[in-house]
């Protein structure tokens, strides 16, 4: 906040509060000085942290306190009240904190104290000589920041065939894909974090085998990579169209900064775009085309875009909220071919296009899990600590299977913050930590201005409650399970409501264990 004209909202920290204002449980954001600061009391203690959350900026004071850490409202990272460590992604770097004192029944904000030190040793084993990361994604990346963290010294190598990897993928279909973001946004780290930890990006090169007796990777070149440990993260790959519906290569798909490149240069010079799923992905897509002055229609095969994940009310909220913005859809519908001048429904309507994006779904990327004869199953089958069915071998991410501790069956959610938790579970592990993957799920999609939080995971569910307005963008969808369990939560412009959901959980969680 420092240099900019409007100072930091409410009171001065450093001149002190009276400590009968701030109770057990409660926020208080302030400043000292240019500095936007949070004041928190746990416990009888009172900590001071920045107030800001170091993903986009989330207002912390709104969030949530859940031992000893706050929770941002916005996308549920989560910081040490007494460190200011970054405890839970989606955000990476620490929050600031400042030295506190209480005397006089006030409360005074004095310097700010350095970044707490990281271990010297990585604890819970004997780690291994070193660590081979396959995917610089969300769960590769965080994975090798998390070794570091945790004081792990060893060779840590990130392998991935996308030369731009490391990327802030979700925002690759929504504010870049509008024009809303610059590039400079889109990378996770600079190039210059990797070389400053000692992190080696071997990018643009794909890896062809595991040789798990050997502990080797196989490389395109040839050439291959040893390890002490092994990380499969290599996430997954866009469905595509058969020849025979796309025999010309028209339509375009995203998954790679690349992909949404190509799809802002073809927009250029854009009037029409046909849009090929109502999937998130396909609706991100929409809208972001929608706010480059695109005319967009979506085709589907669903009678209401995402009804089985979200269900009928958001389904139909979401699909009212595009055609307010000008989408047109054609549900349900599939497409039978893409000709030169546009997309060919199953009906037989003929739509113009000059662009076509597909969004039609994802496979995970599981061909070098089965050619080591690792246990697969619509994904690598890995347990409560990630690890697959090879001694050595870890899986995270889009690619993983994992036991869900709320449901008790086998799940695999493509979801960016559940692939980054997931890394750094794997990384504590890899260490001989002994840290079970227990996180809610959590992921956030935003359409125009409409942002749904949505926490758990219900694949099927016996009712859903609606409370509040939907039209309004201000409620709380929640699926119920047998016994009106409460297996999933969505909410519109009721964030603080969104963390209790996700606290409830873990707090279910905790007492089954």
């Amino acid at each position: 906040m420092g240099g900019q004209d409007k100072p930091p909202a409410g009171p001065d920290l450093a001149a002190g509060i009276a400590a009968s204002g701030l109770g057990d449980g409660e926020m208080l954001a302030g400043h000292v000085g240019d500095d936007a600061v949070l004041l928190a009391r746990h416990e009888g203690r009172v900590f001071a942290v920045g107030a800001t959350c170091t993903h986009y900026g989330g207002p912390l004071a709104e969030g949530l306190l859940v031992d000893g850490t706050v929770r941002c409202p916005w996308h549920h990272a989560c910081f040490s009240l007494r460190t200011g460590g970054v405890e839970r992604p989606p955000a990476r770097d620490d929050l600031p904190r400042w030295r506190v004192e209480e005397h006089g029944g006030t409360i005074y904000v004095r310097e700010k104290l350095d970044t707490a030190a990281p271990p010297s040793v990585a604890a819970g084993g004997t780690p291994p000589e070193s660590v081979l990361i396959l995917g610089a994604g969300a769960a590769g990346e965080c994975a090798a920041e998390m070794l570091r963290r945790e004081g792990y010294r060893g060779a840590i190598t990130l392998v991935d065939p996308d030369p731009d990897a490391a990327c802030d993928r979700p925002n690759l279909s929504k504010d870049y894909l509008a024009g809303t973001a610059p590039e400079e946004w889109i990378p996770l780290r600079p190039p210059s974090f990797f070389a400053e930890h000692a992190v080696e990006l071997v990018l643009g090169s794909r890896a062809t085998a595991i040789v798990p007796e050997e502990r080797r990777v196989v490389l395109e070149d040839g050439s291959t990579r040893s390890y002490g440990a092994l990380l499969i993260a290599t996430g997954a790959e866009p469905v595509r169209l058969p020849r025979e519906v796309d025999p010309d290569g028209r339509a375009l798909y995203l998954r790679t900064l690349a992909d949404s490149r190509a799809i802002v240069s073809a927009a250029g010079g854009a009037r029409r775009a046909v849009v090929l799923g109502a999937s998130f992905i396909g609706l991100e897509v929409a809208a972001s085309l929608r706010a480059r002055g695109l005319e967009v229609h979506v085709v589907a095969p669903d009678a209401l875009p995402l009804e089985r994940i979200l269900g009928p009310e958001l389904g139909a909220f979401v699909r009212d909220l595009h055609q307010q913005h000008g989408v047109v859809f054609h549900l349900p519908h599939k497409v039978q071919e893409i000709t030169a001048r546009g997309v060919v429904l199953d009906d037989g309507t003929a739509l113009d296009a000059d662009l076509v994006v597909a969004g039609i779904g994802v496979r995970p990327r599981t061909e070098l899990a089965e050619q080591a004869g690792l246990a697969t199953d619509r994904g690598i089958l890995v347990d409560r600590f990630l690890r697959t069915s090879v001694p050595g071998i870890f899986a995270a991410g889009d690619v993983a299977r994992w036991p869900d501790p709320l449901s008790g069956e086998k799940v695999r959610i493509e979801h960016w913050v559940v692939a980054q938790r997931q890394g750094q579970a794997a990384a504590r592990n890899i260490l001989g930590q002994g840290a079970p993957f227990e996180a809610v799920p959590f992921f956030w999609s935003r359409h125009y201005d409409a942002s749904i939080a949505y926490v758990g995971h219900a694949a099927r569910w016996e009712a859903i409650e609606v409370a509040g307005s939907l039209a309004g963008q201000d409620a709380r969808v929640t699926y119920l399970g047998k016994d009106r369990v409460m297996l999933a939560t969505a909410t519109l412009s009721r964030d603080r409501e969104s963390l209790q959901a996700e606290a409830a959980m873990e707090e279910r969680i905790r007492a089954a264990s």
